[in-house]
């Protein structure tokens, strides 16, 4: 992986960390469907300016249109609209970490889409995963008084599993279409097709966009352009040039700096329990990048059978 991918797996990173607390922000006057919906018109808006912008005007093929929105229904209509409605329950800083197990979901993915094969002891390191985001819920639920013990699940996390499966679903898919255009084409082309059915929710819109605060508005203005616009551009940048295995790694940066900005911005302090729960996803990104590391290793220097 070239320092400049590496680079812009670091702003991405970031951006996507700030989502986090933001949303929490966008939904105190804005319903979750309305701040999905105002969120992406404003990253569709961005890319027609980036495509003028940077000259990249190629229209799609005909026959790439249902794969290009069945791809934005899955990770731009899918993932955005139930994490913002989970994150009416919970934290901001255990959504990141949920969303942290796509990493690991996208190699289960992968195995059963595209035979990337995941070695066994990759396989420990997605139990590790899942065990990591139980503790974290337990951790959240218990935080939000849902349970003195901390042993009742938080229903609205399910649906913070089902974003980070649709980021799975996400990377894996798009791969073949980034054999056919440019990364900022194709995230322009799959934000527009995963707006379209957002537009269900426009009924009320302006009328609670006017009654919004204004931090509300910025919120949403903020999700579109840069976690939006720019991020997916720079994750789409990114799966050009390395396999999404390994890009997706990198995501489990992203909690560390969600709960930071959270504990800062919103005051939301993490709960032991939830610590212990990270620091196990953490580990299983260990497990999994060894694990991919040496299986690669094995395969470059086993000896090849006569014939081969």
């Amino acid at each position: 992986m070239t320092t400049g991918t590496v680079a812009a797996l670091g702003v991405l990173v970031v951006l996507w960390a700030s989502a986090f607390p933001i949303i929490k922000i966008g939904l105190e006057e804005l319903s979750a469907p309305h701040l999905t919906l105002l969120r992406h018109l404003v990253a569709s808006a961005a890319f027609v300016v980036f495509l003028l912008v940077f000259r990249r005007r190629r229209w799609p093929d005909w026959r790439d249109w249902p794969a290009l929105v069945a791809l934005g229904g899955v990770g731009i209509f899918v993932y955005h609209l139930a994490l913002n409605v989970a994150e009416l329950r919970v934290s901001a800083g255990a959504t990141s970490l949920i969303v942290a197990t796509a990493p690991l979901l996208t190699a289960v993915v992968a195995t059963a889409l595209r035979r990337d094969r995941l070695p066994p002891l990759g396989w420990v390191g997605s139990v590790l995963g899942f065990m990591g985001v139980a503790l974290i819920v337990v951790g959240d639920a218990s935080a939000n008084g849902a349970s003195a013990l901390g042993l009742v699940f938080e229903p609205y996390a399910a649906l913070v599993l089902l974003a980070a499966f649709a980021t799975a679903l996400f990377a894996v898919l798009q791969r073949p279409l980034l054999e056919r255009y440019r990364p900022l084409e194709l995230m322009a082309f799959v934000t527009w097709g995963g707006t379209l059915p957002m537009l269900l929710f426009a009924p009320g819109l302006a009328a609670a966009a006017v009654e919004a605060w204004p931090r509300s508005l910025l919120a949403a203005v903020h999700l579109g352009v840069f976690p939006s616009a720019i991020a997916y551009t720079l994750f789409a940048l990114a799966l050009s040039r390395a396999p999404a295995t390994l890009v997706t790694t990198y995501l489990y940066l992203i909690p560390l700096i969600a709960l930071l900005l959270s504990w800062w911005w919103l005051g939301e302090v993490p709960t032991p329990l939830t610590a212990v729960g990270g620091a196990i996803v953490v580990i299983a990104l260990v497990v999994v990048r060894h694990a991919k590391r040496r299986d690669a290793l094995r395969a470059i220097t086993a000896p090849r059978a006569v014939g081969d």
